[in-house]
């Protein structure tokens, strides 16, 4: 099938970059969100960062005067998902909320529409009988910042057809991404579990005063070569992401390890989130 209009849900900070990501790669692509702030407020970030990326020879004015005009922006969920080959959708992640859009979409787009989630945390065969057609249902899993991760989780659950994973899959490509496939539905998906193993470790290290927190992620970068330590990589998150996912992917296993750390959940209760609150692990001017 040919994607040409993609409609992005969530005018949030995912939501927002993966819709410019797909208008700069030649889509036209609705951003949707129930509030008109957040649309407006979208609008503003991606300009600002369109603006930075002109002034420093990384983009064109020109690309970047017709990837906006192709990006527009609605309140309206069923209007926007009239004319949409493909939805991402990066909504809170709430189930409740998740089901009750995929009800809409599967009423209301175009019959051959593969409908995504964005979510880390809930896999799609949550979503995929709401929306009355599963076998066009998948996780497309992108990472923040997502106009700069290359990296795209496709999921498919038991009942995503391979026309569906192919589609989802060059559409991924076409934004400059490096997809990967995930053949089965696992909580945390591959990345999260792989970065949730490496966090455990670094943070019980820490709770048994091993090494400092400092000298923890000076190892990761020096000895493995890792861009960011993990106690960096956690506060860039946000330390409440990283708590959050935690608390979901012990929902779905029940096993205790996948609890979130006590380090994590102490920071989390004063406050400390990390880069968005102003300290984390680290303090932040």
């Amino acid at each position: 099938m040919t994607i040409e209009r993609i409609l992005v849900i969530g005018a949030g900070t995912m939501g927002r970059q993966i819709a410019m990501s797909c208008a700069l790669s030649g889509y036209h692509t609705v951003l949707q969100d129930i509030s008109e702030q957040a649309l407006v407020d979208a609008r503003t970030e991606l300009e600002s960062w369109v603006s930075s990326r002109i002034s420093k020879g990384k983009l064109e004015k020109s690309d970047a005067e017709a990837a906006l005009a192709r990006l527009s922006q609605s309140t309206n969920l069923v209007q926007s998902a009239g004319t949409a080959d493909l939805v991402i959708e990066a909504a809170v992640e709430r189930l409740d909320i998740k089901e009750q859009i995929f009800v809409t979409l599967g009423e209301h787009t175009p019959a051959h529409a593969i409908l995504a989630t964005n979510s880390s945390t809930l896999p799609s065969s949550r979503v995929a009988q709401a929306s009355g057609r599963p076998e066009q249902v998948c996780n497309m899993h992108f990472f923040n910042p997502a106009l700069v991760m290359k990296c795209v989780e496709v999921v498919r659950n038991e009942q995503t057809s391979d026309t569906t994973v192919e589609a989802v899959t060059e559409v991924a490509t076409a934004l400059g991404k490096q997809p990967v496939l995930v053949n089965k539905e696992i909580p945390g998906f591959i990345a999260n579990r792989m970065m949730g193993a490496i966090n455990a470790e670094a943070l019980n290290l820490a709770e048994q005063g091993i090494a400092s927190i400092k000298d923890i992620d000076t190892t990761a970068k020096t000895a493995l070569g890792h861009p960011m330590g993990p106690f960096e990589l956690m506060d860039m998150v946000g330390l409440d992401v990283i708590d959050f996912i935690a608390q979901a992917t012990y929902a779905e296993t029940g096993d205790e390890a996948d609890k979130p750390h006590p380090l994590i959940s102490q920071k989390v209760q004063a406050g400390l989130l990390g880069r968005k609150s102003g300290e984390g692990f680290y303090p932040y001017s």
